[in-house]
């Protein structure tokens, strides 16, 4: 790493030390993680406290992974833990540097979040939403501080994957953005920045990948192992598309797909009816145990 850009890190750890994550769910909770791990006091947000317990539980079991494979040494992750706090009411947030949004996706809620932080959050504090799809201007434009508002898209899982996809609303400043980059960087994460359009560049390319295999299920074309079996072997993927929707959860593709052919109003993103109704019955992947697969 080059000596400005070191330089320019230290001044991020020095001006934001306490980071709050709103959403404890399978993202947050990965999100608070890697925050932790860098050196930041992490404060996790959850209105529901069993999510909060399952979310420690779990960051205690990811931690435990890193010591196992020695890519992390035991007083590491004690040190880890001891960064984190947990807390059931966002007013908790009143004294963070910097906010991850990481709650349901679903833009009402969302906007409905950050109106409510932007009369908590200190004025300097940037609002940073974890959407996957939804419009950063539109969060922008119910926080009352648009200019320190922008998407920071983590992948799934947040402790191992490096890419972070920093969304540029319309009124985001120049220098939101670049602080969001110098924290990734801090995370030991790549950013790469996207237009605020609908589903950004990784879902609107992932998205109708995955619709289009759920439509080739439900046309007769192959069975899901078939289909993944295809885009393994044939197109080298690390995991077929609908395993991979599996993991990041039916729900959540559907929801992604409602977003894009609502924004585009282009058939090509119309959500494959099979997927509709999986969704309906529960079937949600791995996160209910029944997706395309059962686990």
């Amino acid at each position: 790493m080059c000596s400005v850009c070191s330089a320019l890190i230290v001044v991020i750890l020095m001006n934001i030390k306490t980071v709050g994550v709103v959403g404890a769910g399978t993202m947050g909770n990965g999100i608070a993680q890697v925050f932790a791990q860098a050196g930041f006091s992490v404060c996790l947000v959850d209105v529901a406290q069993p999510v909060l317990d399952r979310a420690r539980a779990e960051i205690e079991r990811s931690l435990a992974k890193f010591v196992e494979k020695s890519t992390l040494t035991a007083a590491a992750r004690d040190a880890t833990l001891g960064r984190l706090q947990m807390a059931a009411k966002v007013d908790r947030l009143a004294a963070a540097d910097y906010i991850v949004e990481a709650i349901v996706e679903d833009a009402d809620a969302k906007r409905a979040l950050f109106s409510g932080l932007h009369a908590i959050a200190k004025p300097d504090v940037i609002l940073a939403s974890n959407t996957s799809s939804i419009s950063i201007t539109a969060l922008g434009a119910a926080s009352g501080r648009a200019d320190r508002v922008l998407g920071m898209h983590f992948m799934n899982p947040v402790p191992l994957m490096t890419l972070v996809e920093l969304v540029r609303g319309q009124a985001t400043s120049d220098a939101s953005m670049r602080t969001a980059s110098e924290l990734c960087a801090a995370l030991g994460k790549t950013a790469v920045e996207s237009a605020d359009y609908p589903g950004f560049i990784s879902n609107r390319i992932l998205m109708p990948m995955l619709n289009e295999a759920m439509f080739a299920v439900m046309e007769g074309v192959g069975t899901p192992e078939a289909i993944d079996t295809v885009m393994k072997l044939g197109m080298n993927h690390p995991m077929g598309p609908l395993a991979l929707a599996d993991f990041i959860g039916l729900d959540v593709c559907l929801a992604a797909l409602t977003v894009l052919h609502t924004g585009f109003g282009d058939p090509k993103f119309r959500p494959c009816p099979l997927l509709r109704r999986m969704v309906a019955a529960g079937h949600l992947g791995r996160k209910s145990g029944k997706g395309f697969y059962s686990y």
